[in-house]
């Protein structure tokens, strides 16, 4: 019998990630993640001061991860929708665009599919929220 007790979450993130971000929020302010799946390190979250990116209305939040909004692209939504997002920090540069650059780290996706408890109680939730959430 599944668990409904709970909301099931979507995306976390790891100590090291929730260790970088704190240190890029002392830097830059508040932040927040986006996942778009297009190229240009399109595989890898985006990590954004909060008002320096336009959240669309068809921009999907999944929740928190290491305490800053994680949104991803509808159409990569789409291909996503079965698996749970890990954000996660490892050696080497990436996208010049995202905060932790700088750092010599980048931000990277771990996944695995929801168990099937899981997809069940996220489809009785319906799909997350579109576009911009709260602050």
């Amino acid at each position: 019998m599944p668990n409904t007790d709970t909301k099931v979450g979507r995306v976390t993130a790891t100590p090291a990630a929730v260790r970088l971000v704190e240190k890029l929020a002392g830097i830059h302010g508040p932040l927040l993640f986006h996942q778009s799946g297009g190229c240009c390190d399109g595989s890898a979250p985006m990590c954004y001061p909060r008002g320096e990116f336009r959240i669309g209305q068809s921009d999907v939040y999944l929740g928190e991860a290491a305490g800053c909004p994680f949104y991803i692209s509808g159409p990569q939504f789409e291909y996503w929708k079965h698996t749970h997002l890990t954000v996660d920090v490892v050696p080497g540069r990436g996208s010049g665009f995202s905060v932790e650059a700088p750092e010599g780290v980048r931000f990277l996706i771990r996944s695995r599919l929801f168990d099937e408890d899981e997809q069940g109680r996220l489809t009785a939730e319906g799909d997350p929220p579109r576009g911009p959430q709260g602050s």
